[in-house]
């Protein structure tokens, strides 16, 4: 097998071992394995196929039924803390006789987490697992009962042979300035880091070292099986202390000494040039279905695509939630796998015509009565396809693969909140061509006055022609990732500073007059309902987004040859940003 197809084949095969013990059992799973099976493995149905009786959320609300002696545990965390309080939960509420727990941590991880007093004698074979095997026969009520702990790294989410995501390292988020003044607190004065560039792994917090040693454990995992030895590159502080953790992985000398293939892993701190993330200046479809469907929940990386087209049902509050959704992840149908692989490549005009095909072809197959029409694919057009397979459930079934996709592409075709995709890019040149012509006070007047100009109505009406509140965080994003490149004068900085706290008080005024709040507004203030969300509350949670926003700012202060991504332009040249600039010198950090 080839170290590409190592690669790509190695999600779904180290759920193989978890699939050997779920036979008769009832599986309980936290999100982040939950989303790695979603995508690599084919979903819950492969867990009943391989003979589990039930599956359920990882959640101390959740057990067993009575006639449910054995349980599989699936976790992405250490076994401490709140995932053995959950565990704990769970059997108790149970009447398991026989536990089996894998989790995506390794042992010598747990052993060096201080899960374990134990001495280095102890060291050899898997301690702390046994002593939490002995912890769950305790928790099922009679030591005679079968217990077991095992490694299984299932923390990658295969959304196509060439793209892998770890879901459960989501929030591993790159330090920033505004990160020193937590990391200095507990060292004396004459020891305290000037830059974040200065800062050691020992100084960390011990939840983020161990979230760092495991995600290197997770890619040292990935390239035993794939056969490699890896040639590391590393540009940001986070990038080059993961750099770090890999290279002194203890499974790490061996594999390089015994791997038959060569491959460079490149690690960059994302905040080093967001502008790519939240810019509006991409032309690909699966962009713009990850930007307006909503998140399926429990989920980082897929959506809810609304089943109802397929039915007969009526939109009334009475069935509102019966159907379950749709997503992108399409393990079962290789036409489907093959349709959706295009989709994340191509752009958004090519991949649109290449979802009108396949639900043709998919038609065409089933002898349904389908209307042909060239021309401009429209999001009428695609659901009248979808809508053919109607009552038909064999040919449903056949192709709920192809018609999910379908479905995702027509509804984010018609979604108001699309129309406003042009509007922010518009905004985006506005800005950028105000950063190459000014500096940043100027930059964040027009920013206020956007912010001022909205309606109290938004996110009401996607449809108006005010932004949401989301939208306008991601503009402030974009242009304190730029802010870098701005002329600079010697009384920008109070500017800016009243700016800023004028700005925090308007987009807090904003805020509490939302009649909706987006995840991403929840997750920003803490609140889960608009009645949590008082003036000031929002007001604090806003300071600590510019604490944020700031620190993005100088996210580059440290690098002397990839400081700018943009260029100005002058009269014969327009301004640009700098795609992947950075890759054009990352030899230059090779952290071997």
């Amino acid at each position: 097998m080839s170290p590409t197809d190592s690669f790509a084949s190695f999600p779904a095969q180290v759920w193989e071992k978890v699939l050997s013990k779920v036979k008769k059992a009832v599986v309980f799973m936290d999100e982040p394995c939950s989303e790695s099976l979603h995508w690599s493995a084919g979903g819950a149905a492969r867990l009943f196929g391989a003979g589990a009786r039930n599956v359920k959320r990882f959640s101390s609300f959740e057990a067993g039924a009575d006639d449910e002696p054995k349980a599989v545990f699936v976790v992405s965390t250490l076994l401490k803390g709140r995932t053995a309080d959950v565990i704990k939960d769970i059997i108790s509420l149970s009447r398991f006789q026989y536990c089996v727990v894998f989790t995506a941590v390794p042992h010598s991880l747990h052993l060096a987490s201080g899960s374990s007093s134990s001495s280095s004698a102890e060291s050899e074979g898997s301690p702390v697992f046994a002593r939490f095997e002995e912890k769950l026969c305790e928790w099922m009520g009679d030591m005679n009962y079968t217990a077991e702990v095992a490694y299984a790294p299932v923390a990658f989410a295969r959304l196509s042979p060439q793209l892998l995501l770890a879901p459960a390292f989501a929030d591993l988020f790159p330090l920033l300035e505004s990160d020193l003044q937590s990391v200095n607190e507990k060292r004396p004065e004459k020891r305290r880091f000037l830059s974040v560039a200065d800062v050691d792994a020992a100084a960390l917090p011990v939840e983020l070292q161990v979230k760092m040693k495991a995600f290197a454990s997770a890619l040292d995992a990935l390239l035993e099986f794939s056969s490699v030895r890896e040639e590391s590159f590393a540009v940001g502080p986070l990038s080059r202390l993961l750099a770090a953790e890999l290279a002194s992985h203890p499974q790490a000398k061996n594999r390089r000494k015994t791997a038959q293939n060569k491959a460079s892993v490149v690690f960059i701190d994302r905040t080093l040039d967001l502008t790519g993330a939240v810019g509006h200046h991409g032309d690909n479809l699966v962009e713009k279905i990850l930007s307006v469907l909503p998140p399926l929940p429990g989920h980082v990386t897929d959506v809810q695509v609304d089943m109802w087209e397929l039915t007969h049902l009526r939109r009334t509050s009475e069935v509102q939630g019966v159907l379950a959704p749709g997503c992108l992840a399409q393990n079962q149908s290789a036409t489907a796998r093959l349709l959706w692989e295009a989709m994340l490549v191509a752009k958004q005009k090519e991949a649109v015509m290449e979802v009108r095909r396949q639900l043709v072809e998919a038609a065409s197959k089933e002898n349904l009565p389908i209307k042909m029409s060239l021309g401009r694919v429209t999001a009428e057009q695609l659901s009248s396809y979808v809508q053919l397979f109607r009552g038909s459930w064999g040919a449903v079934e056949s192709h709920c693969g192809v018609l999910q996709l379908g479905l995702a592409t027509a509804h984010t075709l018609r979604h108001p909140a699309l129309t406003h995709w042009d509007a922010c890019l518009a905004f985006e040149r506005l800005l950028l061509q105000a950063l190459g012509d000014s500096g940043l006070p100027d930059v964040l007047k027009q920013l206020l006055h956007l912010v001022k100009s909205s309606g109290s109505d938004t996110g009401v009406d996607p449809g108006s022609g005010d932004l949401s509140v989301d939208e306008l965080l991601v503009l402030l994003v974009y242009v304190y990732s730029l802010a870098q490149e701005t002329k600079s004068r010697s009384h920008d900085e109070d500017q800016v500073e009243k700016l800023e706290a004028e700005l925090v008080g308007a987009l807090t005024l904003l805020l509490t007059q939302q009649t909706t709040l987006s995840p991403l507004l929840r997750d920003i203030t803490g609140v889960s309902s608009l009645e949590e969300l008082t003036m000031e509350r929002a007001h604090t949670a806003l300071e600590h987004v510019f604490e944020i926003l700031r620190g993005i700012g100088h996210a580059r202060d440290h690098l002397k040859q990839l400081h700018s991504v943009y260029s100005a332009g002058d009269g014969v040249h327009q301004m640009f940003l700098w795609p992947g600039s950075e890759t054009d010198t990352l030899k230059r950090y090779n952290h071997n």
